[in-house]
């Protein structure tokens, strides 16, 4: 496994490392708001929840209103604190349902990659997109790699890709991503014009 480059914060990449809620909520949060910021989330979470690792139980039945003023503390864990607090309790609640409260159980128990997508898919906040994203993350990064796991990642399984966190390693990598969305958001930019 490499060393992590997301939040770019070595003590929030290794509970990303380390954590699998961690990763996940890192994942939940990257919208909206830089990448780093999102992947340094989970970190800010854990301590303002006064622990070193974040628990599925724990997010799930605290009390909302102090959740979504836990993320809302200057500064705020994501640009809209209430809602992304509200779906990461949401997640935790599924992980808890359908998962025995086992975030790595969503990669672990898949038979393939398709499945794996798939059950990446039916989390709280996870599109088609995103899915396959985290699907090339755990592929790429964590060695998670299910018979067809490349294929069912899309466009973001091809090493090399540089086109999603999965390929972000180091600021060399970090700089070829943001160029390629930077290239992107262009591109739809000019097509809607």
């Amino acid at each position: 496994m490499s060393t992590l480059f997301l939040a770019q914060d070595p003590a929030a990449d290794e509970l990303l490392r380390t954590d699998p809620l961690a990763l996940l909520v890192g994942m939940l949060l990257d919208q909206q708001i830089p990448l780093e910021k999102a992947f340094i989330g989970p970190y800010v979470l854990a301590g303002r929840l006064g622990t070193t690792r974040l628990d599925a139980a724990a997010i799930a039945d605290h009390d909302p209103e102090d959740f979504a003023r836990i993320f809302s503390i200057v500064p705020a864990i994501h640009r809209f604190p209430a809602a992304m607090a509200e779906r990461t309790q949401k997640l935790c609640r599924v992980l808890l349902d359908d998962f025995d409260g086992d975030p790595a159980a969503v990669w672990t128990g898949a038979s393939n990659g398709a499945d794996l997508v798939k059950r990446i898919g039916t989390l709280p906040g996870f599109g088609k997109a995103k899915a396959q994203i985290f699907t090339a993350l755990l592929g790429k990064q964590f060695g998670v790699r299910p018979t067809g796991w490349r294929a069912a990642a899309g466009d973001f399984g091809p090493a090399g890709s540089y086109r999603s966190v999965a390929d972000i390693v180091d600021a060399r990598s970090l700089a070829k991503v943001r160029d390629f969305k930077k290239k992107m958001k262009a591109a739809a930019k000019a097509a809607g014009a």
